[in-house]
């Protein structure tokens, strides 16, 4: 690298164009804050998406194990039942398939 382009940003911000290479403009720390304020901003989101999901996905697993404990007392009672809808359900989408 040569001395001139190593003192320059290779990325200008709007307040670095607008006051020159120095950076002495006062535009530049209210950009700063701005994205700092934004990306708070969307870190609070993200946390709270994420417990959302989290929250839910609970949810959805205390449900799949309820059914599937229903399910499986549901076979145990009546296993001829369920031979004849698991036959019927496996007819069914051969027939569809075919």
């Amino acid at each position: 690298m040569n001395a001139e382009t190593s003192t320059q940003n290779p990325f200008p911000t709007s307040a670095e164009t607008t006051t020159g290479s120095t950076g002495t403009g006062t535009g530049y720390s209210s950009e700063a804050n701005r994205v700092r304020k934004v990306a708070q901003t969307l870190h609070e989101a993200v946390d709270s998406l994420e417990q959302k999901i989290g929250t839910s996905a609970d949810r959805v697993m205390g449900m799949q194990e309820e059914y599937g404990n229903m399910a499986r007392e549901q076979v145990r009672s009546n296993p001829l039942a369920a031979l004849g809808i698991a036959f019927a359900a496996g007819f069914i989408v051969a027939r569809i398939l075919r």
